[in-house]
C-alpha cells in the first residue's frame, strides 16, 4: 500500500484495499485492486453521466477526471468488485490506474514491483508461466461469477489448479456463520421510566 502512493497520480493516497480473510481467526490478508474488466467493458465507465471515467486503448480503465466526476457514485454502484474510492471532502472519484504513469513507460505498477512475494505480478499470462509460477499448482484465472453475471477481467487472481472460474456468490453461500453469542436483553425500554 505504501508503494501505491508513491505513484505520481495517485496523489500520496493509496488506490489498494486491504480486505482482510477470517480476522479473528488468521492475519491473512487480501489486495483488491481494480480488475480492470474487459467483458462487460468497465461497468463503472457505462454508468457514469459525465464520461468522466474513461477506458485507454490499451484497457485500462482509469480514474474519474476530477473536472468532470459530479460525484453520483454511480461507478461505485456498478463495479461488481467495489473498488472506486470516493473523496467526499474534494468529491470525485479515484481508483487504481495500473499507475499509468508507470506503464506507459514499460514500467510495472508500483505494488508490482516492490512485491517481495510477487503475489501481485503484473505482465501477461505467459510471462507469470515463465517466471515458474504455475509449477506452485497455482492457475491465474480472470472470469469472476456473481449469480448468472460473467465478468471477464483483464486482471487475474490466482487460484489452485484446479479452478477455471471464480463463482463469488457460490462463495457466500458455502460460507457457514459462527453460532450467535447470545446477547443480553435491550434496556432501552427498562431505563425510559428511571
Amino acid at each position: 500500500m505504501a508503494a501505491c502512493r508513491e505513484c505520481d497520480t495517485h496523489k500520496g493516497e493509496s488506490m489498494i484495499y486491504i480486505d482482510y480473510i477470517e480476522r479473528s481467526n488468521t492475519v491473512a490478508s487480501s489486495p483488491t485492486v481494480c480488475m480492470h474488466c474487459e467483458d462487460p467493458l468497465a461497468p463503472c465507465a457505462q454508468v457514469c453521466p459525465a464520461h468522466a471515467i474513461l477506458v485507454s486503448s490499451d484497457g485500462v480503465v482509469q480514474s474519474a477526471d476530477e473536472t468532470r466526476c459530479i460525484y453520483c457514485e454511480n461507478c461505485g454502484y456498478a463495479c461488481p468488485f467495489g473498488v472506486p474510492k470516493f473523496h467526499i471532502a474534494q468529491q470525485y472519484m479515484q481508483k487504481c490506474n495500473l499507475c499509468y504513469d508507470r506503464t506507459i513507460q514499460g514500467k510495472g505498477p508500483m505494488c508490482a514491483t516492490v512485491c517481495p512475494t510477487q503475489a501481485i505480478f503484473y505482465g501477461a499470462y505467459e510471462d507469470w508461466l515463465a517466471a515458474g509460477r504455475a509449477q506452485q499448482g497455482a492457475k491465474p484465472i480472470n472470469d469472476f461469477y456473481f449469480g448468472q453475471q460473467k465478468v471477464h477481467t483483464r486482471n487475474y487472481v490466482v487460484m489452485t489448479s484446479q479452478d477455471e472460474e471464480l463463482d463469488l456468490m457460490a462463495l457466500v453461500d458455502d460460507v457457514s456463520l459462527t453460532e450467535l453469542v447470545e446477547m443480553p436483553e435491550v434496556t432501552a425500554a427498562r431505563n425510559a421510566d428511571a
